[in-house]
């Protein structure tokens, strides 16, 4: 079997890395894929967003099978435009993937169904907007209702702040036409959850849970990231919680979109926060979490290239999704000075035996490992407990030499005091 993977950040890695276990898999193709991946896949100079590419690539080379990692393609249509060429897919059609593409239409989705998310208003128009600021609760959320590479969200503890995050998505467009609608919603308290899931759009079966560590920072302080490590299962997300997740939010978000004709197929992400009202979603994802996917599929016993061809066959129901008992943590190893401004181009030195996934590096002219993003790395070991996990993925961290090289201290650590 060929498989294509669009994509090429340290989720792609992971995915690729599981896939490659499958006997039945004999060529893995990345797109773009980067300097890490390639000891893994062969990486083709073919941007996740130029669907055309991507198409004309998997038809010349015959691809049985596409996986689309990143939202971009998702929600551009890739996976549609691939089927069209007879190419089986993992992934959501633009349809589905719309429940992230538009927080404005999850937001009304959650409402029309009645699944639990924090109170909101939508805004087109800025000028009501800031009207509304004027008496809304502090602190707010503001979030650009398209795609920000997952930075469209502002946590305003002032209602200057809320003004001049309105402005700045509405009026300076930093977040280009994304801002062009906006989402004012309540601002919740309580621990952050992440759940994967696979699905069909007849069956869903969550993955283990996770959580983030969003901040740049130790101690949670500092800017927001795209995420600096994971640890899993999420120690806060209980059994009981876990059911009344299913009963409440995820088989009924998979139901909402059957009915409004958008059936979902591929990973569907929710974003939870456990308030002292019960879970909510704080949002959907159409996609594998990053950096949650290296943490999550470590721990996947069950073959993850028989889970995705059953949901796009549509027969998830007959077939086993099993995750090994234990924890998993990932350590991110970025560029220091990351999420703003930061140098790339310094070799990387890292233990070779490593479950270590690659975000943001290439490979040199002489053929050498060097940085090339924000989000360099991520370095992933599982273990019996969470305490072992994040020990032993310490342990490889200090390992990972580069110029600049920075990481939290901390990751697991709230996790670990949930426990105790």
């Amino acid at each position: 079997m060929k498989i294509m993977v669009v994509g090429g950040g340290g989720r792609e890695h992971a995915i690729i890395k599981s896939l490659k276990k499958n006997p039945e898999v004999t060529e893995i193709f990345a797109l773009p894929g980067n300097g890490g991946i390639a000891a893994d896949a062969a990486c083709v100079p073919i941007g996740a967003k130029d669907i055309d590419g991507i198409c004309a690539f998997a038809k010349e080379n015959k691809i049985d099978f596409a996986v689309v990692a990143p939202d971009d393609p998702l929600v551009l249509g890739a996976v549609d435009a691939l089927e069209a060429l007879g190419i089986p897919c993992f992934g959501p059609r633009s349809n589905a993937a719309i429940i992230e593409g538009s927080k404005v239409f999850s937001k009304n989705l959650m409402k029309k169904y009645g699944i639990p998310t924090a109170a909101y208003e939508v805004f087109s128009d800025m000028d009501s907007a800031l009207r509304y600021i004027e008496t809304a609760p502090i602190p707010t959320v503001i979030k650009a209702d398209g795609l920000a590479l997952g930075k469209g969200v502002v946590i305003a503890e002032t209602r200057e702040a809320a003004a001049n995050a309105v402005r700045s998505m509405m009026q300076d467009k930093i977040f280009g036409e994304s801002g062009s609608n906006i989402v004012i919603e309540e601002f919740l308290t309580g621990p952050e959850v992440s759940v994967l899931s696979f699905t069909d759009g007849k069956t869903l079966i969550p993955m283990v849970s996770s959580m983030d560590h969003k901040r740049a920072l130790d101690g949670d302080k500092g800017l927001n990231t795209g995420g600096m490590g994971t640890v899993a299962p999420n120690p806060y997300y209980t059994d009981e919680i876990a059911r009344e997740c299913m009963e409440k939010i995820f088989i009924p978000t998979m139901n909402a979109m059957n009915a409004e004709g958008r059936t979902f197929k591929g990973c569907l992400y929710f974003g939870l926060m456990l308030t002292p009202d019960g879970p909510r979603v704080i949002e959907y994802n159409c996609r594998f979490g990053d950096p949650e996917t290296q943490v999550v599929l470590p721990l996947l016993e069950s073959d993850l290239f028989t889970i995705m061809k059953a949901v796009a066959e549509e027969n998830l129901s007959q077939t086993e999704v099993r995750f090994r008992d234990g924890s998993a943590c990932c350590v991110v190893v970025a560029s220091e000075g990351y999420p703003q401004k930061y140098e790339t181009g310094f070799e990387i030195e890292m233990p070779a035996d490593s479950n270590i996934f690659v975000a943001g590096a290439k490979l040199s002219d002489s053929g050498a490992l060097v940085t090339s993003g924000g989000r360099v790395l991520g370095v992933t070991e599982t273990a019996p407990t969470l305490e072992e996990a994040i020990r032993k993925a310490y342990a490889q961290t200090e390992k990972v030499h580069f110029k600049g090289a920075y990481h939290r201290s901390d990751i697991g650590k709230r996790a670990l005091a949930a426990l105790k």
